[in-house]
């Protein structure tokens, strides 16, 4: 999707200014979806999931602001791009707007070009954000793709490694989000760490989303380098874990049925494709592979970090 193929959904109780904006943006060339107030805004953006929202902040029924707060609050909208319309040149507005989440905001009146330019500047940020995990700072789904499509197009050796954490749910729903987050950023940077020391030449590190991660290699030896990312995610999970925690083994967690559980520390499973067994035809092979070792090496966990590589001959 170009910018200039993007879809807009502006929010205005004005129908004047509604109509001026919809000409606006349908001549600079984006498609335009109207709502009258924050409540249809709202409910438009889960319904269309545009690619930037326009919303003025002073509406009845709803408010911009409100319309923000809840937007950014819901999985399905909070990664929408969103600008605000202030009638305010100063003010409390545009600092409000920004702390609920805005990513920029236009005063009224506005010139066309100046409004274009700034939904243009806006999506230009949103794709590049995209690209780069804002969480690790590792590349994202489209480069991960990209990677892989270069590898299998290439026809050279080379091993897909799919990394995720075991009981991490168990950790964040314990710990909260923000130590999850912590310790996400903390492994990140052990894969990176690890792949430079041992591959630095032809290591690709990838993140997916939440706690999946991805290395591409060239390595010939990628069950070792699979052992040593084990090796060291174990010696770093109990540094995460409060004392008391980390004394006992384990944490205590009581399930929706109301019966406490125990969990021990965080482990990684890494599933291997590979292409040692014979090429692969197309990136989402490689994936679909790796994936399943990656359930096989959960399947296998001891409570340790643990990993599963692909063995069967493909032609």
């Amino acid at each position: 999707m170009s910018e200039m193929t993007a879809t807009i959904l502006l929010a205005d109780d004005d129908p004047d200014i509604r109509m001026f904006l919809e000409v606006t943006l349908s001549i600079a060339g984006f498609t335009v979806h109207a709502a009258e107030d924050g409540i249809q805004a709202v409910d438009l953006a889960r319904e269309v999931e545009p690619d930037l929202l326009l919303l003025d902040v002073m509406m009845p029924r709803m408010d911009g602001l409100e319309a923000t707060r809840q937007l950014r609050n819901d999985p399905r909208t909070s990664d929408i791009p969103i600008i605000l319309v202030t009638a305010k040149a100063m003010g409390m507005d545009k600092v409000v707007g920004l702390q609920e989440g805005a990513d920029d905001y236009v005063t009224k009146p506005f010139d066309p070009d100046e409004l274009v330019a700034r939904i243009q500047a806006a999506l230009r940020r949103a794709s590049a954000m995209r690209q780069v995990s804002p969480l690790s700072g590792l590349p994202g789904n489209t480069r991960i793709e990209a990677e892989l499509e270069r590898r299998v197009a290439t026809g050279g050796h080379f091993a897909l490694l799919y990394c995720d954490l075991n009981k991490f749910k168990a950790y964040n729903d314990y710990y909260g989000f923000m130590q999850g987050d912590k310790l996400l950023k903390a492994y990140a940077e052990l894969l990176t760490d690890t792949v430079n020391d041992v591959t630095p030449e032809d290591g690709f590190v990838g993140h997916v989303g939440g706690d999946d991660f991805v290395i591409v290699t060239g390595y010939e030896d990628h069950e070792g380098l699979a052992e040593a990312l084990c090796r060291r995610f174990d010696q770093m999970a109990p540094s995460f874990y409060a004392e008391e925690d980390r004394a006992r083994g384990f944490i205590e967690i009581e399930n929706r049925r109301g019966i406490v559980e125990q969990f021990g520390f965080v482990a990684l499973d890494i599933g291997i494709a590979h292409t040692g067994t014979g090429p692969f035809e197309h990136p989402g092979q490689v994936v679909s592979i790796a994936t399943e070792m990656k359930h096989v090496a959960k399947m296998r966990s001891d409570g340790t970090s643990n990993h599963a590589t692909d063995r069967r001959s493909r032609p």
